[in-house]
């Protein structure tokens, strides 16, 4: 009887437990899913908005590719919601048979109790087995019998019932369950078929870019010859404030020995080398832009923020990712990326990402460039068609610092980098999810 009761708790606790995990994760597959769609149709939007120009140009070509990766994502997205599902219907089957399994040991065993009732009616007549007793008290015990037998037998049927109704839930679940994969499996047929035609879409508009090849490289080359002065002059900056950071460091090095100099006394060389304390370092940091505590404060502030940072845009796509990248279709031309090139609205707002003071502001080749840092970390922000900050201010998150200027296909653009005092880092990585 409580094994009954027991496996049936237990059944109804681990399907309870499991619903809500399978939930919550395919609730993050649906958030996830809603996401990838928005940025394809933000994708779609600037797509539009460069089909203005009848020039194809690369920046098209990265907004394809962009929207294939999106477009495999969501994909992606869509396989593992299958997997759940099936998953989830491969645990409905197993706790069917189970159940079935159960409700046949029940009916049995309510079974057997019957017939052994039905056979020894007269010998359990309640009147004949109470006056049977021996004792008043035989008597009690035989009445308090009676009733547990009939409430154990109650209690099997109300179990029959009970596990019925449980089986019958989880038959009619599984059926809901089914459909829920059948329609999922459309959803991803229809957008295989999808990714199909945006492939041919991305195939067609190499073609017609090979016939603009010669005037590529030259724009290639041209923004190769702009980022590389930009990226000196960055890196001539980062000397400057590493230079800054090492000056201010001595000079604050000589106020501690100074302090701790030993105190001489006139009457007796021996008092003063008495008098003399011995001198503690702290020990040496492992960046100079992380020898103040201040330094130490921002440098892990920025750190503990990476993946939750601003974008510097309100609206806008990644047109060229950071690091190299290869022009498909295009004799394997290749183009390195110091940053990541964002396609917005020409004179668009551009934020400041986190805190910090403004080191440098940059005009390279008539657009202007503002250089930021935050304690061992820089971020730069180019192709500004104007600056709305001074060298030296300090800035907030989310402070205006310019407006986005436009690319040599008349767009919306601007370059953001991200660099610590040795590297530059991948910028995408920093910022948090759209």
């Amino acid at each position: 009887m409580l094994k009954s009761a027991f496996v049936i708790f237990a059944m109804l606790l681990f399907s309870i437990q499991s619903f809500s995990q399978q939930t919550q994760s395919r609730s993050d597959l649906e958030k996830e899913r809603a996401s990838i769609q928005k940025e394809i149709e933000d994708v779609k939007r600037s797509l539009d908005e460069t089909k203005r120009n009848r020039k194809e140009t690369l920046g098209q070509l990265a907004l394809l590719q962009r929207k294939l990766r999106l477009r495999e994502a969501a994909i992606q997205n869509i396989n593992q919601q299958i997997n759940y599902i099936q998953s989830d219907m491969n645990q409905s089957s197993r706790e069917i048979v189970n159940l079935r399994k159960e409700l046949d040991t029940l009916k049995k065993q309510y079974e057997e109790s019957v017939i052994y009732a039905y056979k020894n009616r007269s010998n359990y007549d309640f009147l004949n087995f109470i006056f049977a007793a021996t004792s008043f008290n035989d008597a009690v015990k035989r009445i308090e019998y009676l009733k547990t037998y009939r409430a154990y037998r109650a209690e099997r049927a109300e179990n029959i019932t009970k596990t019925q109704q449980l089986l019958q839930t989880k038959i009619s679940g599984l059926r809901v369950k089914r459909q829920e994969k059948d329609e999922v499996l459309q959803k991803q047929n229809k957008e295989r078929e999808v990714l199909e035609d945006e492939k041919k879409e991305k195939d067609q508009f190499v073609s017609k870019l090979k016939s603009r090849e010669r005037e590529l490289k030259k724009e290639m080359a041209d923004r190769k010859r702009q980022d590389d002065k930009l990226q000196a002059a960055l890196r001539a900056a980062i000397n400057r404030e590493i230079k800054i950071a090492r000056d201010r460091e001595v000079a604050e090095q000589k106020k501690r020995d100074a302090a701790n100099a030993p105190k001489t006394n006139n009457n007796s060389e021996n008092n003063a080398s008495a008098n003399t304390k011995p001198v503690t370092t702290s020990p040496k940091p492992k960046s100079v832009f992380e020898a103040t505590p201040e330094g130490q404060i921002v440098s892990a502030d920025f750190e503990r923020n990476k993946g939750k940072l601003p974008w510097p845009v309100e609206a806008g796509q990644i047109t060229i990712p950071f690091g190299i990248q290869t022009v498909e279709g295009l004799n394997n031309i290749k183009e390195d990326n110091h940053g990541i090139t964002i396609g917005t609205q020409i004179g668009a707002a551009v934020h400041a990402v986190f805190d910090g003071e403004v080191s440098s502001i940059f005009n390279i080749e008539g657009t202007m460039a503002v250089f930021v840092k935050h304690g061992k970390y820089f971020t730069a922000y180019s192709n500004l068609s104007s600056v709305s900050v001074a060298k030296g201010e300090k800035v907030k998150a989310g402070q205006l610092l310019g407006r986005a200027g436009e690319n040599e296909d008349g767009n919306g653009e601007i370059n953001f980098i991200l660099m610590n005092e040795s590297k530059n880092v991948n910028p995408e990585l920093w910022l948090r999810r759209r």
